[in-house]
C-alpha cells in the first residue's frame, strides 16, 4: 500500500518532508504536490528510479521527463551551458509554471530524456515541492503523478487512484492552484518555441524572446523520441469518449445541443461538460452535467477541469461532450489543448 502522508500546503511540516526526502535518495517513488498538478518524483541521476517512474505509470520510453530543481543555479550540472534566454525566463517566472529545454550535460541519464541531447527543467513554486527538493537535495524526475494518458492529478486522491501499491509515498498537500501542466519553451534551437501551453502565455514570454514561436502540431504515436512531456496528440484523457465541439460560443453549444440530442435517441447516456453560463440552455436535454466554472474565470476552470474528467468518467455514461473555451486568457489556450488531446478523433 502507498503511505499517504498529510502536510499543510503553507507550511509542510519538516520531519514528514524528510522523510519523502530519504525514500527519494534511497530510490524510492514519491508524488507530491505542485503549482500546476502532482507530480511523480524520482531521484534523476539514479536510472533504476527513473525506470521505476516510467513502470509505475506505464508511460513509453520515449516519453521525456521534467526534472524539477529549486534554481537556476541547482539546473546548471543537469545543462551543458545556460543561454541568456534562459536566464531571463528564470528571472521572470522561476520559481514557478515554466518548463525550459536546454542542451543536456553529461550527468543526466538517457532514461530521463528519452535519449535526446536536451534535458526538461523547471523550479517549481509549490512550498511543499521546494521543501522537499531542498531536502532531498538532489534533481527530481517528476511526471505528472497518474497512469500515463489519463487525466493529470490536482488531488492527492487522484494519486491514489491511480498508483496506489505502485509507489511508495503520496505528500497530500491538497488542491493544486493552477490545474495544468507547466508551459514548455524550447531553447535548445533558434527560434525559441513554445511546446506546450500553460498558464504563461506566449504574450508574456514575447516580451523577453520576441522572436518565439508555437508548435502547434499534435504528435503522433511513434517510437521517435518526443521534444517534451505532453506532446501526443492522445493524452489527459478519461476513459469515456471525449467530444470536443470547437467554434464560438453560439456555434458550438448548438452543436453539441443536437450531437447530445441525436446521442440521445440512440439510447446513449452523456455527460456534458458545461461551463456555467450554458446549464440553463442545456437544461432542456435529458443529460448528465458536469460544471467547469464560469467562462469568465478561465483559473477556476483550469483548477477544475482534471477532476471534472475524472467525476465524468465515474458517471458510466457513454461519451462525454464539451465545447471550446473562447477568451484571451492565457489559460484558454491551455485548457483548449488538454481538450483537444483529450479528445476522440
Amino acid at each position: 500500500m502507498t503511505e499517504v502522508l498529510r502536510v499543510d500546503p503553507h507550511n509542510p511540516d519538516r520531519s514528514v518532508i524528510a522523510r519523502a526526502a530519504d525514500c527519494l535518495r534511497r530510490g524510492g517513488l514519491v508524488a507530491f504536490p505542485t503549482e500546476t498538478v502532482y507530480g511523480l518524483g524520482a531521484h534523476a541521476l539514479d536510472r533504476s528510479a527513473i525506470r521505476r517512474i516510467f513502470a509505475a505509470k506505464g508511460r513509453p520510453a520515449n516519453d521525456p521527463l521534467i526534472v524539477h530543481v529549486t534554481s537556476l543555479d541547482a539546473a546548471a550540472p543537469l545543462v551543458a551551458a545556460i543561454p541568456e534566454a534562459a536566464r531571463r525566463l528564470a528571472a521572470a517566472f522561476w520559481p514557478g509554471p515554466l518548463t525550459m529545454v536546454l542542451q543536456k550535460s553529461e550527468s543526466v541519464p538517457d532514461e530521463v530524456t528519452a535519449g535526446l541531447v536536451t534535458v526538461a527543467v523547471r523550479a517549481p513554486s509549490h512550498p511543499v515541492a521546494r521543501c522537499l527538493l531542498d531536502a532531498a537535495g538532489v534533481p527530481v524526475a517528476a511526471p505528472s503523478a497518474n497512469l500515463f494518458s489519463r487525466p493529470s492529478p490536482t488531488r492527492a486522491s487522484h494519486v491514489i487512484a491511480d498508483l496506489d501499491g505502485r509507489i511508495e509515498i503520496v505528500l497530500d498537500g491538497g488542491a493544486t492552484s493552477i490545474g495544468v501542466e507547466s508551459t514548455v519553451v524550447d531553447l535548445s534551437a533558434d527560434p525559441p518555441t513554445i511546446l506546450r501551453s500553460g498558464a504563461i502565455g506566449a504574450e508574456l514570454l514575447r516580451q523577453l524572446l520576441p522572436n518565439l514561436r508555437i508548435e502547434r502540431s499534435l504528435a503522433l504515436p511513434s517510437d521517435d523520441a518526443m521534444t517534451a512531456p505532453g506532446m501526443l496528440a492522445k493524452h489527459y484523457s478519461p476513459r469515456t469518449p471525449l467530444v470536443l465541439h470547437t467554434g464560438n460560443r453560439s456555434d458550438a453549444l448548438r452543436a453539441l445541443q443536437l450531437d447530445a440530442q441525436e446521442r440521445l435517441d440512440h439510447g446513449e447516456r452523456i455527460v456534458v461538460l458545461a461551463y456555467t453560463g450554458d446549464m440553463a440552455e442545456l437544461d432542456g436535454l435529458a443529460v448528465l452535467m458536469v460544471e467547469l466554472g464560469s467562462e469568465a474565470d478561465p483559473e477556476a476552470i483550469a483548477q477544475r477541469l482534471y477532476a471534472a474528467l475524472r467525476e465524468s468518467d465515474d458517471l458510466a455514461a457513454n461519451t462525454i461532450l464539451v465545447r471550446s473555451l473562447n477568451t484571451d486568457h492565457p489559460l484558454s489556450a491551455a485548457i483548449h489543448d488538454r481538450l483537444e488531446r483529450a479528445s476522440t478523433r
